[in-house]
């Protein structure tokens, strides 16, 4: 196998590569803020019928807003990085073989190792390639031809990285 393929310069690329990588990143502070909110949000429900509850409702008020937060986080991480990394747009290219994949963009170029990859993570536009248990860059799947996207998703899906639908 032998796939390679360009990535133009486009404002808005580095963005959404940012924050498809933040997405997954930061899910657990949704999760963690959810809970958060929901704890205070019963707590404050349930000491409001005890004489002891004006003392804890601060308390519990405070978990609520510490959990909305939370749940803000990542989406305001995404933005700021989809803000932040729009003006980074430069050419560049993937060569992904049997061995590893390889990109660069501009004067910087990295690979990653087939054998260190973990999973895939599959998205609407992005392949998320995880090394351990963090993702680590993507492949952009709208910029290959459809042959391409088919002969490396077979080429994942064999070795265990990707389950086909």
């Amino acid at each position: 196998m032998h796939i390679r393929f360009d990535v133009p310069a486009d404002p808005a690329y580095p963005g959404r590569v940012a924050a498809a990588l933040s997405r997954v990143r930061l899910r657990r502070y949704g999760h963690i803020g959810a809970v958060l909110a929901a704890a205070g949000a019963i707590a404050f429900a349930v000491s409001r019928g005890f004489a002891w509850g004006e003392k804890i409702s601060p308390l519990c008020m405070a978990i609520v807003a510490a959990g909305v937060l939370s749940m803000l986080y990542s989406p305001w991480v995404r933005l700021r990085a989809r803000r932040r990394s729009s003006h980074y747009a430069v050419e560049g290219a993937y060569d992904i073989t049997d061995d590893n994949i390889m990109m660069c963009s501009g004067s910087e170029s990295g690979g990653i190792a087939w054998d260190g990859v973990t999973q895939v993570g599959d998205t609407p536009e992005f392949w998320i390639v995880y090394v351990g248990r963090m993702p680590a860059t993507v492949i952009p799947r709208r910029l290959m031809s459809a042959e391409d996207a088919e002969t490396l998703r077979t080429y994942m899906a064999k070795r265990g990285l990707l389950q086909l639908p």
